[in-house]
């Protein structure tokens, strides 16, 4: 079993930064890929970034290209999501999601951190 711990949420005006971190117990084959999802009440949760603990750029949304960045540091198995130019239509519960691959859908991703929430005030 794998445990996901975020942290860094909480609220911010709009244009403000913030910076999530993911802290994983153990890395195994199951979680190549750790991913950020986001969801608001009455929506699917949206994977909004993801990256393979090998390496590479990552895989953004496109409501988030060019405003977040998903990096890691793996002697401490955590990963990121600096959220910079926020904005109030990011405001959601967000999720750390560790899976073996890097698809776009939930049920790909084994394991999920409880959420932290972020509220951008216009």
């Amino acid at each position: 079993q794998v445990q996901l711990l975020e942290s860094g949420g909480g609220s911010v005006q709009a244009g403000g930064s913030l910076r999530l971190s993911c802290a994983a117990s153990r890395y195994t084959a199951n979680t190549k890929c750790m991913g950020w999802f986001r969801q608001v009440p009455g929506k699917e949760r949206e994977r909004i970034a993801a990256m393979y603990l090998s390496g590479g750029s990552g895989y953004y949304g496109d409501s988030v290209k060019g405003r977040f960045t998903i990096s890691q540091d793996n002697a401490k198995k955590t990963v990121y999501l600096q959220m910079n130019s926020l904005k109030p239509e990011d405001t959601a519960m967000y999720y750390c999601a560790a899976g073996p691959l890097c698809y776009d859908a939930r049920y790909e991703y084994r394991y999920w951190g409880q959420g932290t929430q972020v509220t951008v005030s216009s």
